[in-house]
C-alpha cells in the first residue's frame, strides 16, 4: 500500500529512511507548538484553543502535502505571518483576532485561486529578487525586535523610542543562555536544537522557582473558543487589503522558495528544472491556511525545515505522514506547552532571525537601485512594527528609484502596479 501511494522504489528510498526523516523534520519545527500560542495569546485568543489549532493545521496541511502531492514537505503555522497577525493587525491597527483570521481565510482563498489559474508563474518571476530578499530580511528582524522585547533585552524609552533592558535579570540570563544553546547546537548540526533550548531554559526557569510544573499529559484544550470564529465580513474593510496583500504575498514567496529549495536539496526536480506537481503543492499550502483560519490560527506555510528531513533521506509524501502523526501525538502535551515563559521561547525567535537575515549576502550591493529598495523594506518592518509596511515601502522605493535612473524597462507592470495601489492607500486610507 505504501509503495502505491508514494513510489518508494521509483524515489529510491524505504520506509526505514521515511520515518527517520519524518521524525528529523518535526524536531526541527516542533517548537512551533510553543511559540505560536504564546505569540497569538497577545490577541486575547485562548492559549490552549491555538495550541490545539497550530497542531491540527499542521495536521491537515502535512497530509494534504504528502498524500496529495507527494512531497517530504512540513506545513505549520508560520513565524513572521503569526507576529504580523499579532503586533501589526490586531495590535498596532486595532481589529479584533476574529477579523484578522478573517483576513487570513481571505489571503488562502486568493492564493488557492491564483494556483488554480496559474497567476502564480507571472507574480513570481515579475517580482524582484532584491525586495524578495528584503523581505525575508526585514521579518527576521521583525522577529528579532519582538524576541528582544519579550525577554526585556530592548524596552521602551521616552527619549530614544528605545532603550536597553536589565542584562542582570534572571530572564535576560536565561534567554541569551538560550540563545547561544540553540546556535551552538546547530552549528554543530544537533537535530531539534531549537526545541532542546526551549526546553533547557524552561527546566532551567523551574529549577530556580520561576515556573510551576503543571504536569506532562493531558486530555487536548477545548478549541471551541476559536472554532469558525473567523470574521470574512469584517476583513472586507477597505483598510485591510493591504493586510490580506501582506498575508498573500509572504506566504506566496515563502511557500515557493521553500519548495524550490527542498526539491534542490532532494533531487526532486524534473529534466527541466521545475518542480513536478507544483500546483498540488501550492494548493496544498492554500487549504492548509484556510483550514488553520478556521480552526483558530494565523497563516499556515511550508516550513523550510523540512531540509532537514529531506537530508536524512526523506524522497516522498510518506516523510510528511510522519511529521503529521507526530504533531497529531502533540495534542496530548498541552500542560508543557502551557507554561513555558516568553523568554525561553524569545531565543528561538531570534534564532529563526539569524537564519532569515541571511537573505541580504544575496542582493547586489553594487547596484544602489536594487540595494536601496530591499534595505528601505527591511529596516522598516520593525520600525514601523509592520510587514505590510515595509513591503509598501519597499514596492514604492523600487519603482520610483528604477524611473528616476532611467532604467524603465525594469520596472514590471506588477511592480508599477503594485506600487501604485500603496501609494494610493498611504495617500487616501491611512490619511483618513
Amino acid at each position: 500500500m505504501l509503495e502505491r501511494l508514494f513510489q518508494l522504489k521509483a524515489h529510491g528510498t524505504t520506509v526505514r529512511k521515511e520515518i527517520i526523516a519524518g521524525v528529523t523534520t518535526f524536531l526541527t519545527m516542533a517548537y512551533i507548538i510553543v511559540v505560536n500560542p504564546s505569540m497569538l495569546q497577545g490577541t486575547g485568543m485562548d492559549f490552549g484553543a491555538v495550541f490545539v489549532a497550530t497542531c491540527l493545521a499542521a495536521v491537515i496541511g502535512t497530509l494534504i502535502m504528502g498524500l496529495w502531492a507527494n512531497y517530504p514537505i512540513a506545513l505549520a503555522p508560520g513565524m513572521g505571518l503569526n507576529a504580523f497577525f499579532s503586533f501589526t493587525v490586531v495590535g498596532s491597527m486595532g481589529y479584533s483576532w476574529q477579523v484578522a483570521l478573517g483576513a487570513v481565510f481571505l489571503s488562502g482563498l486568493l492564493f488557492f485561486l491564483l494556483s488554480i489559474f496559474r497567476v502564480r508563474e507571472w507574480i513570481i518571476n515579475s517580482i524582484p529578487l532584491s525586495l524578495r530578499f528584503g523581505i525575508s530580511a526585514g521579518i527576521g528582524f521583525f522577529l528579532a525586535l519582538i524576541a528582544l522585547k519579550n525577554a526585556g533585552i530592548v524596552t521602551d524609552h521616552p527619549a530614544t523610542l528605545v532603550g536597553l533592558g536589565d542584562l542582570k535579570a534572571t530572564e535576560s540570563l536565561l534567554f541569551f543562555g538560550g540563545f547561544l544553546l540553540i546556535c551552538a547546537l546547530a552549528y554543530r548540526q544537533v537535530t531539534g536544537a531549537v526545541m532542546i533550548g526551549i526546553i533547557a531554559v524552561t527546566g532551567t526557569a523551574m529549577g530556580l522557582g520561576m515556573v510551576e510544573y503543571q504536569g506532562f499529559v493531558s486530555a487536548p484544550p477545548s478549541l471551541t473558543p476559536t472554532l469558525a470564529q473567523l470574521d470574512i465580513a469584517g476583513a472586507f474593510d477597505v483598510a485591510m487589503v493591504s493586510v490580506i496583500f501582506a498575508f498573500l504575498f509572504v506566504d506566496l514567496f515563502d511557500t515557493s522558495g521553500t519548495l524550490i529549495g527542498a526539491a534542490q536539496r532532494g533531487n526532486l526536480l524534473d529534466k527541466d528544472g521545475k518542480l513536478p506537481r507544483l500546483g498540488r503543492a501550492l494548493m496544498s499550502d492554500s487549504v492548509a491556511t484556510m483550514s488553520g483560519a478556521a480552526l483558530g490560527t494565523s497563516t499556515t506555510t511550508s516550513y523550510i525545515e523540512s531540509t532537514a528531513g529531506i537530508a536524512a533521506g526523506g524522497r516522498t509524501g510518506l516523510t510528511a505522514v510522519v511529521v503529521a502523526a507526530l504533531f497529531l501525538a502533540c495534542l496530548l502535551l498541552s500542560p508543557i506547552a502551557s507554561i513555558i515563559p516568553a523568554y525561553a521561547t524569545a531565543p528561538a525567535l531570534l534564532y529563526v532571525a539569524v537564519l532569515m537575515a541571511g537573505g541580504l549576502k544575496l542582493i547586489d550591493w553594487d547596484d544602489l537601485t536594487e540595494a536601496a529598495p530591499a534595505v528601505v523594506t527591511a529596516i522598516m518592518m520593525p520600525l514601523t512594527f509592520s510587514i505590510a509596511n515595509g513591503i509598501a515601502l519597499g514596492f514604492i522605493t523600487y519603482a520610483l528609484l528604477k524611473a528616476l535612473s532611467g532604467r524603465w524597462a525594469q520596472i514590471s507592470a506588477s511592480v508599477s502596479v503594485i506600487a501604485a495601489v500603496f501609494i494610493l492607500k498611504f495617500i487616501f486610507l491611512d490619511a483618513a
